[in-house]
């Protein structure tokens, strides 16, 4: 009995001790007021705007922009709103597409207009470049979205120049003008073969002067010297001859320029330093090549690839928004400022002019035009042109010497008894004269107007 009373005590004692510790492990904690934590002290307006940022950066764009337009609604004078605003236009361009696009690029543009003075306004004009950027074709469809990223960046590095997201606007620039210069050279390249000399040397012209950093540049000049020269225009020609050799001295077509000036026995112009250097450095960067899996997909590809590759990688784009009014009429015609060759009025004779814009890759863009005329005593038009300027001449000197014989002549005294009748026949006598010398100077105008059409067909062959 002594033995079963001792170990009944001993397992009460131990069950006794056994749940003291239970109650003490499983001891419900005491709640905590969460409204008193460091963790809630913050602004109702943080919290919405930190849920919504990462909200976007989850992919859940339509319940982060709900989040920051609740907060731009509800609290108008938060110091998160123009974060918001940004945040929105950012949550549009992350979910891509036409119709998210536009409104990327609207958000965008409202943030720079309310808040010009942020130091986000600059990453909100370079978001607006890159959102037209993304959307850009291939050179040979639809470069309305290239146009618009060309002006957008350029806009962006005049008025930023200093700004750390500069160097990437400027490379995108490039690869931009690489693409609008593409799809002009296409064009002209088609003209060109098919012989209409006219209309290439029109294109051709504006790639030359506003796109020096274009990959086929030296080719454009070589075509545009070909044409000049065809068209008996050697002076010209010379002219972007020697430009391939100052601006692309390490160009293919070097070595059959210089030909060209030593069989016209025009001096060869010594290659520009900084031409030199730069095509050096482009040549020496790596650029990323296709394999071949991806290669059969460039015609099923609709964004830009092999320009961006072959654009420049330094040197410094155009920043000149497009100002060329040059037409293939101005150029035949020889009225306007960027012609390229034609006749020209002078009473002598007609002189054959072109305007030659100098432009040196990798460096900035010209902001004036150099003409260049040829010589008074070299190669002047002859026949039919000379003929005409003469016969214009003539004609609007002898019309004033017409109208003055006419009214001297018509001026007779009168009887005193006819005054009133004589005075009435002077008067229509005048107008008569007059009407006759009107109609013999339109005939005389449309005469040479007549041989210097001829004149020129003759000149321009094309």
């Amino acid at each position: 009995m002594r033995r079963t009373l001792t170990w009944t005590l001993l397992a009460g004692l131990l069950l006794a001790a056994s749940g003291s510790d239970a109650q003490i492990l499983h001891k419900k904690r005491k709640k905590v007021n969460k409204a008193t934590t460091a963790d809630n002290t913050a602004e109702p307006d943080k919290i919405l705007y930190n849920r919504a940022v990462e909200d976007i950066k989850r992919g859940r764009q339509e319940v982060g922009r709900l989040g920051l337009q609740t907060l731009i609604n509800t609290y108008p004078d938060s110091e998160f709103l123009a974060k918001a605003k940004l945040g929105i236009a950012d949550s549009y361009y992350k979910e891509s597409g036409t119709a998210n696009m536009a409104q990327a690029i609207q958000g965008y543009k409202d943030f720079i207009i309310f808040f010009p003075f942020l130091s986000e306004a600059a990453y909100a004009q370079l978001q607006v470049a890159n959102a037209h950027y993304q959307q850009m074709a291939k050179p040979d469809r639809d470069r309305s979205e290239a146009k618009l990223a060309e002006d957008e960046y350029q806009t962006f590095l005049s008025k930023y120049p200093k700004d750390p997201l500069a160097p990437k606007a400027e490379q995108h620039l490039r690869d931009v003008q690489e693409i609008i210069a593409e799809g002009d050279y296409r064009i002209a390249y088609f003209y060109y073969v098919k012989g209409d000399k006219r209309a290439a040397a029109a294109r051709m012209t504006t790639i030359a002067k506003r796109y020096p950093l274009f990959s086929k540049s030296d080719k454009v000049l070589w075509m545009l010297g070909d044409i000049f020269e065809k068209s008996e225009h050697k002076e010209v020609a010379s002219i972007y001859y020697g430009n391939i050799l100052k601006n692309y001295p390490l160009s293919d077509l070097a070595a059959n320029a210089k030909g060209k000036l030593v069989t016209f026995k025009v001096p060869v112009p010594q290659p520009d330093p900084k031409a030199v250097a730069w095509m050096t450095a482009e040549q020496n960067t790596p650029r990323k090549r296709e394999g071949l899996v991806k290669k059969p997909l460039a015609l099923v590809r609709t964004a830009p690839h092999g320009e961006i590759v072959a654009s420049a990688k330094s040197g410094a784009p155009n920043l000149e928004p497009e100002a060329d009014t040059t037409s293939a009429t101005d150029i035949l015609s020889g009225g306007g400022k960027s012609q390229l060759g034609g006749a020209g009025g002078g009473r002598g004779g007609a002189r054959n002019t072109a305007v030659v814009e100098t432009v040196t890759p990798g460096g900035a863009a010209p902001t004036a035009t150099e003409s260049a005329t040829p010589a008074e005593g070299t190669a002047p038009a002859s026949g039919p042109a000379g003929a005409s300027a003469d016969a214009a001449g003539a004609s609007s000197t002898t019309a004033p010497a017409a109208e003055a014989s006419s009214g001297t002549g018509s001026e007779q005294p009168a009887k005193a008894a006819d005054s009133a009748s004589g005075d009435t026949q002077a008067t229509d006598a005048n107008k008569t004269d007059a009407s006759q010398n009107t109609d013999d100077k339109k005939d005389s105008k449309k005469e040479s107007s007549s041989k210097k059409k001829k004149g020129i067909k003759k000149v321009l062959p094309w």
